[in-house]
């Protein structure tokens, strides 16, 4: 008998005890009550990402998500993170594909001056030019240096842009290079009207509050906010591959690497839990498979299986990614027939009941560990409501993990891990002359 039949999830994955409230204006509120410490995450979801961009203003949910920072008519540059910050408050957001998340972890005494910077922030942003221009200047320099700059980030970028042929995923969150020098103040206040408000948003408060009074303070600071008619989310399907792509970049580098991708599910999708257990038994760690037959007999530098984790899986079908840097002396078009080779053994042989174990373990302790915290109950609240319309999925992770078989690894293996499924761009290192002559890298 495997480890993992000796399971039982409900023991390690209590329910997270939640109550939603829906406001007149649109505004969905989650109150997850835990009274150990008195401390809340306060967390405001805006269901507008990367996704929702159009092509010519791409990047401009992550600009906006600095913009958020830079005052209101009532609160001058970065001021609403000191004031939070004087009264223990660790604030942060995060721009993904699906969404744009706002968060502050503070003490639960200070939970109603979050709410009413929150929403003094959606009302009353402050957007000039004086705001505008240097935040604008401020991501374009991060593009410098998350893509550009970075050893792999074009390289990723690119497997996107010929992965997704329609589809918005095809670019990256923080945008081309130059429809972030093109875009406009005017861009952002269209931007703003659009999105930001409250029938875009999800609260999730989590931490020492009971449900009412947090409902309380949310209709007093978001209740009057007004709300255009909500209009219907628009559904995008990338079509199905035909057989395989491939692209080469060309850049200076030490290595020869190459980036994998293969369509697979979105967040709401069952097939998602074997395909992470997948990813861990391939490349989790030093006993995973990759490591053992490439990494440790010295034929890549580093092999690894990416697939976001829960809850940050897209909401639509997402890649599942190969990454591999080839070594010093190694062929890379020896490595990928190889690599392709080891994924058809697999569609073939299928995976051990210890290798499904270990990676049930792995994922298991994570959660587990995750789960102890306010702020992670919150996230998979509200992400999985934003991205799926259903909350409680939150409270079924370990039992869905574990429920997954063998057979099942071996079923997407084969469904997803496909060469009519695969892109491939690979790395060709050059000179700086060579690199010169093929024009600026952006």
């Amino acid at each position: 008998m495997t480890p993992s039949r000796n399971f039982d999830p409900a023991a390690w994955q209590p329910e997270i005890t939640l109550k939603r409230f829906t406001l007149a204006n649109g505004l969905t509120l989650f109150v997850l009550p835990d009274h150990r410490l008195p401390i809340v995450s306060l967390q405001i979801h805006y269901k507008v990402g990367s996704r929702h961009e159009l092509p010519g203003i791409t990047g401009i949910s992550h600009l906006f998500e600095h913009l958020m920072f830079r005052g209101t008519e009532t609160l001058g540059p970065e001021e609403f993170s000191r004031i939070l910050q004087a009264k223990g408050g660790e604030i942060n957001a995060f721009t993904t594909r699906d969404n744009t998340s706002y968060f502050e972890n503070l003490p639960a005494e200070h939970l109603e001056l979050g709410l009413r910077l929150e929403a003094d922030r959606l009302l009353n942003l402050k957007l000039d030019d004086d705001t505008f221009q240097p935040e604008r200047q401020v991501v374009i320099s991060e593009r410098k240096l998350r893509s550009v700059d970075s050893p792999f980030g074009l390289l990723e970028e690119q497997l996107f842009a010929t992965a997704y042929t329609q589809h918005p995923y095809g670019w990256p969150v923080v945008g081309w290079d130059q429809d972030l020098h093109r875009m406009t103040l005017d861009d952002c206040l269209g931007y703003y009207r659009s999105h930001y408000h409250p029938g875009k948003i999800t609260v999730v408060i989590a931490g020492d509050v009971e449900p009412e009074r947090a409902r309380d303070l949310v209709e007093r600071y978001f209740g009057r906010i007004s709300a255009p008619a909500a209009a219907p989310e628009p559904k995008i399907a990338e079509p199905p591959q035909r057989g395989e792509r491939r692209a080469v970049l060309k850049k200076v580098s030490q290595v020869e690497a190459l980036f994998a991708g293969f369509h697979v599910v979105g967040l709401d999708h069952p097939d998602l839990y074997p395909l992470n257990l997948l990813a861990v038994i391939l490349s989790g760690g030093k006993a995973s498979r990759f490591h053992q037959d490439f990494v440790r007999k010295g034929k890549a530098i580093a092999l690894d299986v990416e697939l976001a984790p829960l809850p940050f899986s897209a909401q639509d079908p997402d890649l599942l990614i190969i990454a591999a840097v080839a070594a010093p002396g190694q062929s890379l078009p020896e490595l990928e027939q190889e690599i392709w080779a080891a994924l058809d053994r697999l569609a073939q042989e299928g995976v051990t009941p210890a290798e499904l174990a270990r990676a049930k373990k792995l994922l298991r302790s994570q959660a587990v560990r995750s789960l102890a915290h306010n702020f992670f109950r919150g996230l998979l609240v509200g992400l999985f409501h934003l991205k799926t319309g259903d909350a409680q999925l939150a409270n079924r992770i370990l039992s869905s993990l574990e429920a997954v078989t063998a057979d099942d690894i071996l079923r997407v293996a084969r469904t997803y891990l496909r060469e009519d499924n695969r892109t491939v761009v690979v790395l060709k290192p050059v000179t700086p002359e060579e690199s010169a002559a093929l024009g600026p890298l952006q």
